[in-house]
């Protein structure tokens, strides 16, 4: 087995000999991170990939995140270091279900979460992240119905803030639909001075008791700005590396789930590896091809998101 060091080093030469650009999501390992050439959420890393004059693009992430490369860049070849990197969330909405549930309500405007496969974008009217659902769903004119999915508690927040009813597809993420609102209380009680922040995907009794509540790249910046020296962090941990790079001093706390864990990582972000990632840019695979009708129907929302935002 190589070295970190050695698989670093491939990893570096292999993106100057294929002219490739490295994109990883926060929720990545560390290692990961320090070798990507960009790390953000998901719609950075969409609007990166948009704009991307790379000839191979790497995506450190899940499969919908590669998926959305692949629409945005059909002649680029698209590595993703494990398929099996999945999204609970984006499994949770089979497409010919979500195509079922929007034919109960016509006309409705369908706002789909960038957590879902290629074949919901398709049936969608625009796409959104949790960085601009507000933004996005404010732009749709008053006297349309709104569908929203596949997570409804993002949809509920939303709602919220917009103050638009919204009808809810009933899918949550395994990662955030965990935390454990009591041992957010008992961490919160042994530190009393820490502000807790939160991704919009938590259930709303946790997003109840958060300081903040917004996208990964949202919490960051909230941090990275506030005078508070310490933090509950209430998402995916990976996202903690990120924050010591851009907070030196500051603590940071991972909220725990209620399963006896210390922390609650996403095994699907989690699945790529320093090894996978230099293999599958060795071996220019596995990649990703999307039949034409199919990519050219959930580039249409992808566009729409990309110009409202």
């Amino acid at each position: 087995m190589p070295t970190d060091a050695e698989l670093e080093a491939e990893i570096v030469r292999l993106k100057r000999e294929l002219n490739a650009v490295v994109l990883a999501h926060y929720y990545q390992e560390s290692e990961i991170q320090d070798l990507a050439d960009f790390v953000g959420d998901s719609l950075a890393l969409a609007q990166e990939a948009a704009k991307t004059r790379a000839d191979v693009i790497v995506f450190c992430g899940v499969h919908f995140m590669a998926e959305t490369a692949k629409i945005l860049n059909p002649k680029r070849l698209v590595l993703l270091p494990d398929l099996a990197a999945g999204c609970s969330l984006a499994d949770r909405c089979p497409p010919g279900a979500f195509q079922a549930f929007k034919e109960k309500y016509g006309d409705a405007f369908v706002v789909s979460y960038v957590n879902s496969s290629a074949a919901v974008k398709a049936m969608s009217d625009v796409i959104c992240t949790s960085s601009n659902a507000v933004k996005i769903v404010s732009k749709i004119p008053k006297e349309r119905r709104i569908i929203f999915g596949p997570d409804q508690h993002l949809g509920r927040f939303v709602a919220k803030q917009t103050g638009r009813e919204m009808i809810l597809w009933p899918g949550s993420c395994m990662v955030h639909e965990i935390f454990s609102e009591k041992r957010l209380v008992e961490l919160t009680v042994q530190h009393p001075d820490a502000e807790v922040v939160a991704h919009p995907e938590c259930e709303q009794a946790i997003l109840a008791r958060a300081h903040y509540v917004g996208s990964t790249k949202g919490i960051l910046d909230y941090v990275v700005k506030s005078p508070k020296r310490r933090f509950i962090v209430v998402t995916e941990p990976g996202i903690i590396h990120q924050m010591q790079l851009k907070a030196p001093g500051k603590e940071f706390i991972p909220a725990p789930p209620d399963n006896g864990c210390s922390c609650n990582e996403c095994p699907h972000m989690k699945l790529n590896t320093l090894e996978k990632l230099a293999r599958c840019m060795r071996e220019k695979t596995p990649s990703l091809e999307l039949p034409t009708a199919l990519r050219e129907a959930a580039l249409a929302p992808l566009q729409r998101m990309l110009e409202w935002s």
